[in-house]
């Protein structure tokens, strides 16, 4: 194939927001209790640097409250997470975006899928 042949390849848009699920208990199965919580937040930023496409990924307080609301050792099954990828303000930053994992609070997880939030 000819590279004339191929298509265009569309660039990402700088900035979007979308809404995720998150299933923290297969991201800390077998993990030490003293190290759930840690490591549930460790798994939040992670799967937002591969959803978004971010190094810089910043977790909101509110969110961190939720998983450590009920202690070190029993997090959430499950956390409705919105992540919002931003413009950094900071001028020697190395990265010129970065994502924002925020908490939203759902009744039910049940039938939830990716959604694309309009700002």
């Amino acid at each position: 194939m000819a590279p004339a042949d191929r298509k265009e390849r569309k660039t990402k848009p700088d900035l979007v927001t979308r809404d995720y699920t998150i299933h923290l208990s297969k991201m800390v199965h077998k993990t030490t209790f003293k190290k759930r919580a840690p490591r549930a937040i460790k798994a939040i930023k992670k799967f937002a640097q591969k959803a978004m496409g971010t190094k810089d990924v910043r977790i909101d307080s509110k969110l961190n409250q939720h998983v450590w609301a009920t202690g070190v050792r029993k997090t959430p099954t499950r956390v409705r997470v919105r992540l919002s990828r931003k413009r950094n303000e900071d001028e020697e930053a190395d990265e010129k975006l970065y994502t924002l994992a925020q908490l939203v609070e759902v009744s039910t997880f049940k039938g939830l899928q990716t959604e694309n939030v309009e700002a």
